[in-house]
Order: structure tokens, then sequence, then C-alpha cells
């Protein structure tokens, strides 16, 4: 049964069925219906987290002052216009308020129906509330974040009863420059205000807002361009100019490569990177001068360490004789190095899609996501099949529950290790 498009005809009843899964399941006795997968996982995840389905958490409100600091160091605040056009006029028509989260679910701006935005205030929706799914459970504000994906949550599909006589609608914002979640934008209204179609159209804008979000980086390398094109000229040997994420605006002397790994904290002076080995890195307006050395990339012992252990952000951290560097992760690249790292013989690209997609053919995919790994992590990868080279020691640390790992994948390898398959 679609409990939604059930919904969308007879609001009381879905709510009705919905209140009796979630009771069921909460009993861990049979539902009548199962539950949407997505929500499903969801629930496991609160009752494994000890979140109270009977209470009505209200967290700490953020400060007037925090909030705006929030506001004003947020790339969210660049996209507002384009939400605010995409839903705020329907969303004040069909009795809904519009919600945008940070990328630690706290809420900084919301706006739409006056009397809905007092009814979400009853519920501690609030300007500076804390809505991360492991606080307030299962919500269209904190499930986005986590599970990285658009999710709509209707009536008793909220974890916490009290939220039952709500419905939201979320899609979560991420940063094109890396990949990084950014935020969450959510529609959320009364219960007879679901509609399914509503978190197609939540979707929709904000893919319109990170497009947005792709021009003004676009902007941002051509006058970035424009900085390094005397500086290259005065320059022998190789060299590039990247952005402050690595994105090249200009090279000389050497192949175009479209992004360069720059550690997670970047000063001048010499580092080693492993796509070009040591290098003199020299501040410019926007960016950074890139001078390679003469010498060969090392291959000396390294370590890796591979970070899974958060719910939304993991890493790569790469150490050796010639320093190190820290690297956030996409969700797709944290899933490929996680298996390249259970499979230290290597995967094959079809290997790699079969166990991604669950169909081997798609390897284009898996080759294009392979090429962006090897511009950051260079000659630590081989190819062919795909794996960590020989000579790197590979450290995973994972979430202390299986059940936890990479909670946004639905990768079927990652299905199978979540039931508690053994560290690699």
């Amino acid at each position: 049964m679609d409990v939604t498009r059930l919904a969308a005809v007879d609001t009381t009843r879905a709510a009705r069925v919905l209140s009796e899964v979630r009771s069921a399941a909460l009993a861990g006795q049979r539902a009548p219906v199962a539950p949407r997968p997505v929500i499903g996982q969801s629930w496991e995840r609160m009752l494994r987290r000890g979140v109270d389905p009977d209470r009505d958490v209200r967290s700490g409100l953020l400060s007037r002052a925090e909030v705006q600091r929030r506001r004003e160091s947020s790339r969210l605040r660049h996209v507002l216009p384009v939400l605010r056009e995409g839903l705020l006029s329907v969303a004040d028509v069909a009795h809904h308020i519009m919600v945008v989260a940070d990328e630690e679910g706290r809420v900084l701006w919301r706006e739409g129906s006056a009397p809905v935005l007092r009814k979400a205030d009853g519920l501690g929706f609030e300007i500076g509330a804390d809505w991360r799914e492991d606080v307030v459970g299962t919500n269209g504000v904190g499930t986005p974040a986590v599970t990285r994906q658009p999710v709509q949550v209707f009536a008793s599909e909220h974890f916490v009863r009290s939220h039952a006589a709500w419905t939201c609608a979320g899609a979560p914002l991420t940063d094109p420059r890396d990949g990084r979640l950014i935020g969450v934008v959510d529609v959320s209204g009364p219960l007879e205000t679901m509609h399914p179609a509503t978190l197609a159209w939540v979707d929709s804008v904000a893919k319109l807002a990170e497009a947005r979000l792709r021009e003004m980086h676009l902007e941002s390398l051509e006058r970035l361009r424009a900085v390094a094109a005397p500086v290259l000229a005065r320059t022998s040997g190789r060299a590039l100019v990247v952005d402050r994420h690595g994105w090249t605006a200009a090279v000389t002397g050497m192949p175009y490569t479209r992004r360069l790994a720059l550690p997670g904290s970047v000063s001048p002076g010499m580092r080693w990177l492993p796509a070009l080995g040591r290098c003199s890195l020299e501040p410019l307006a926007g960016g950074w001068l890139v001078r390679a050395a003469d010498e060969p990339v090392a291959r000396d012992a390294t370590r890796i360490v591979l970070d899974l252990r958060g719910p939304r952000r993991w890493s790569v951290e790469v150490s050796g004789d010639a320093g190190s560097w820290t690297r956030e992760l996409s969700p797709r690249h944290a899933e490929l190095l996680y298996l390249l790292a259970v499979h230290r013989a290597g995967r094959s690209a079809a290997g790699l899609a079969q166990d991604v997609f669950g169909d081997p053919a798609r390897t284009v995919t898996v080759r294009a996501e392979m090429s962006r790994v090897r511009r950051y992590l260079g000659s630590l990868l081989d190819h062919r099949p795909y794996r960590f080279a020989e000579n790197a020691e590979v450290d995973v640390l994972l979430p202390d529950d299986p059940r936890d790992l990479l909670p946004h994948s639905t990768a079927p390898a990652l299905s199978g290790r979540r039931t508690g398959a053994a560290e690699p």
C-alpha cells in the first residue's frame, strides 16, 4: 500500500494506518503494512540511539547573535532568493511554511503561512532550533541530512508522537564544489495539507538552488583566471592556479587537470600533494599559486585512514614522510573507498558497479567517479583493477554499530555489511 498516495485521497484513513504501523513497529510486532524503507530505516536508527518516541524534546535555541553569525557564514544565504521564488508563493496558499536549516540541522530561516508558523512554534520548530534526526526523531529536516536524499515524512511516520499531526517534505542541499552537505530545505504544514507531489516540487527547487551555486562557482573561477594570467606568464616550470577548494583556474607547463586535491588546512610554503609531489603554495586573491618541484611523485610508505564513523561527514587522511593532509569525502567517494579498503586485492569497474548499483553494466559511472578519486589520491590508488597501492597501509574507522555505516547508502554491498560483517 502506498500510504502517501492514499493520504492524497483520504488523509484520515492514511494517518490511522500509519499510526497502527508505527505502534506495531515500536512494540516489535507485525505491522498491518510495512513502513516505507526510508522511514523504517530511520525508525531503526532512532531505536538504537535511544530517542524517546513519546517525549517531545525541545533543544535549546541558538541565540539571535549565533543565528545571525551562521546566516552570514553559510552559503545557503546565496540561494535564499531561489528557494523563496520557487517555494513561498505556493507554500503560503497551500498553508505550508518553508524552513531552511544548516548542515547541523539548526533552523536558520522560516517563512510562509502565518497560522502555520504559529502551529510550528507549538512543536518547537522555531528559528535556532535543533532538528537533527537523533535529537527530534524522523523528520523532514534531519532525515534528509542523514540519507542525503529527498524525504517526505507524513503523520505517524514521524518517530516522535507529538509530530504526528504534521507533514514534511525536505531535500538536502550540497555544495557543488566539494559535495559537502550545506543544509536542508523543507516544506511543512498540518496533516491535511499533505500532497504526494510536494516532495518532487521541493526537490526540483533544491536542484535549482544547487545550480545557482554552480553558476557562482564558475563566475569565481573566471575572476581568479583573470588574476592568474599575468602571474603564470612570469612563471617557468609546472604551475597552476587553483581556488581555495582546489578547482583549477589556469595552468602552465603541464596538462590541464580539473581539480587538485589540497590539504584540509592550507598554508603557504612547501607541501606534498599526491598528484604532483612536493609543491610550493603561494596565496593569491581567491586562491593559490601551486608550483610543482622538479622531482618525481613520491611513493614512500604511506598511511591512509578512512574515517566513516560519522552519520553525515566522512574523510580520508593521508600521512607519510613527506607530510599529511585530510580531505572530506562525498557520499559516493566514501562508498567507493570503503569497498576498496574491504577488497584490498582490487575491484574491476564492473565489480564496483555491482557493489554500488547492483548492476555490473554501470561501468561508465564508476569509471567517472574513480577518475575523480584518483585526482586527489594520485599514485596511492592504482587501476586495472582499482585498488590501493601495495605500499599503502589502510585503516578504516567504523561506527560502533555496523548498522550506522554510511546510512545514506543504498549500495547492495553496504547493506550486507550493515548486518554485521567484520571490519576490513
